[in-house]
């Protein structure tokens, strides 16, 4: 294996690629961030300055960074849904290995012409479904291997979004309006169906899916509640939703969608949000995602699961029954017991405790997720089959044709079959 660092270059220069390049900068025995594409300018300098590169080579868009020939070993695509087959593809004809960050596509048709050219081309693709890098999941995977819940019977995990993070995202957000994106199923919890079927490792066979738009609409309005918050509406005390928030607890969020968070000053943003999308009261919006979602799922192992997707909870728990015992984690064990894992014996009814090194922020969340797959990115792209890395694209195929085969089903009201639903996009 080799051990010289690997240079990566960037398309798209928004949150998660500055995330990856800080990350690189910090393990400089392995990585070297060299080349980013991108029409923000101030991005483009935001990662010269968390890449610790002077000289970083920039680009107004993947154009012409193409156009300057193979800069690098790797290229990191974070450039918004509808755009990652297409740079990928170009990637990977100059000869880059890619980093892609996930939803893979926008469809299922895309899914596949991307993982047949990765295979024509034989380029690695790994994709950052980055829980199957947590010290968390990667426990349970642990647990599940050595036998300790015997044979696997079914499962049941939740995604708690969050009411303000729904709002931000799938309301007034990118990812607002399902025709424009990919299904909220897909663009949020297309990493949880993906450590379903990692843990489950069988192919999913059938698939059946209920959710709405039910809550974030003009019906549930509060009386005299104006277009934007900043139009002065007279609930923004006690509503959750409120767009002032920004200024306060929710500044946080200004990162992923305002170049200037960190600089910006008060009546600056207040200005920023009487015209942007993120000013707007979230019961008049265009939103068309899914506010909940529920999946029922059928494995080839005749293993069950379940998974519900709702903006009304925060963070994710996991229930896994065996035949030697029952599995549980996440955010309320946690809170309630301050473990990680609880595992109950059938037989003896003893609980057994796990707990996991959690890194700051790492918890069944993203942070250390993104860390640890950077941890390993070096080795896993020197795997001799693409396919075997963790979160390989090939990997990857399957949790998304479960994720757009629920959407089928959401829309439909029918129960899709996996084989068939494939051979229908190929």
């Amino acid at each position: 294996m080799s051990s010289a660092p690997l240079t990566l270059a960037a398309v798209g220069c928004g949150s998660r690629v500055q995330v990856y390049s800080a990350l690189a900068a910090a393990m400089p025995d392995r990585y070297r961030v060299v080349a980013a594409a991108d029409p923000i300018p101030d991005r483009l300098e935001r990662v010269r300055q968390l890449s610790k590169n002077p000289g970083l080579r920039t680009f107004a868009n993947d154009r012409e960074l193409f156009a300057a020939g193979k800069l690098a070993d790797v290229l990191m695509i974070g450039t918004q849904d509808p755009d990652h087959v297409g740079p990928c593809i170009a990637a990977m004809e100059l000869g880059y290995d890619v980093l892609l960050e996930k939803p893979i596509a926008t469809n299922f048709r895309e899914v596949q012409r991307l993982e047949t050219a990765a295979n024509r081309l034989g380029r690695r693709v790994l994709i950052c479904h980055v829980l199957r890098y947590t010290t968390f999941y990667s426990k349970i995977k642990d647990l599940i291997t050595a036998g300790t819940l015997g044979d696997l019977i079914a499962v049941n995990a939740t995604e708690g979004v969050g009411l303000f993070h729904q709002a931000h995202s799938f309301v007034r957000g990118h990812w607002a309006v399902t025709e424009r994106c990919s299904p909220m199923i897909i663009s949020k919890s297309c990493h949880d169906l993906d450590i379903l079927s990692w843990l489950v490792d069988a192919p999913c066979e059938a698939v059946a899916s209920f959710g709405s738009t039910s809550y974030f609409n003009a019906a549930h309005a509060p009386a005299g509640a104006p277009a934007r918050c900043t139009d002065g509406c007279p609930v923004a005390a006690t509503c959750p939703y409120d767009a002032h928030r920004y200024l306060g607890d929710q500044r946080g969020w200004l990162h992923w969608v305002y170049d200037r968070d960190d600089v910006a000053t008060d009546a600056e943003i207040k200005a920023w949000l009487a015209t942007s999308k993120w000013g707007r009261c979230v019961y008049h919006c265009d939103n068309t995602a899914v506010d909940r979602q529920s999946v029922n799922l059928h494995f080839a192992n005749r293993v069950t699961a379940t998974f519900t997707m709702t903006a009304f909870s925060e963070g994710r728990e996991i229930e896994i029954r065996g035949t030697r015992g029952i599995l549980q984690a996440g955010e309320s064990v946690r809170r309630l017991t301050g473990h990680d894992i609880a595992i109950t014996d059938h037989a003896t009814k003893q609980v057994t405790w796990h707990d996991v090194p959690v890194l700051e922020g790492e918890f069944a969340g993203h942070w250390g997720g993104d860390r640890g797959l950077m941890d390993l990115l070096h080795a896993e792209l020197q795997r001799p089959n693409p396919a075997d890395m963790r979160s390989s694209l090939q990997r990857s195929v399957e949790s998304h044709a479960i994720g757009f085969a629920a959407e089928e089903s959401r829309v439909t009201g029918r129960t899709v079959r996996l084989d068939e639903f494939r051979q229908r996009h190929r």
